[in-house]
């Protein structure tokens, strides 16, 4: 069963941006902490941000720190993921993922639940 649902990929120009939006038709997640990584081909999966179960605390990876914000509503069941000045060395697949707990964690193995991913291309 599909847990999480990302959008909002596509091709851009370096410096452009893209708004990733996840969705979970499923289930609540209002009380786990959300986070986004991302996959580029040949490389390990890596952490981008995350956000706690409130939205009130955020955590960003050093590589998109002043680029990227991340938002959550939680009436809505819903997280973004707002990225700017995009480079492209940002091009991978991005995934959205939901903690096993409720504070930010820049580790893979605390997330349960994964989306299928939405391809992000920057070109130069």
């Amino acid at each position: 069963q599909v847990q999480l649902v990302e959008s909002g990929g596509g091709l851009v120009q370096a410096g452009g941006s893209l708004r990733l939006s996840c969705a979970a038709p499923g289930r609540t997640f209002s009380s786990k902490a959300m986070g986004w990584f991302r996959q580029a081909p040949g490389k390990e999966r890596e952490f981008v941000a995350a956000i706690n179960w409130s939205g009130g605390s955020t955590y960003y990876a050093d590589f998109v720190k002043g680029r990227f914000t991340i938002s959550r509503d939680n009436a809505k069941n819903t997280v973004d993921l707002q990225m700017n000045n995009l480079k492209p060395e940002d091009t991978a697949v991005y995934y959205c993922a939901a903690s096993r707990y409720g504070n930010c964690d820049s580790r893979v193995s605390l997330y349960d639940y994964w989306g299928q991913g939405t391809q992000v291309t920057v070109s130069s």
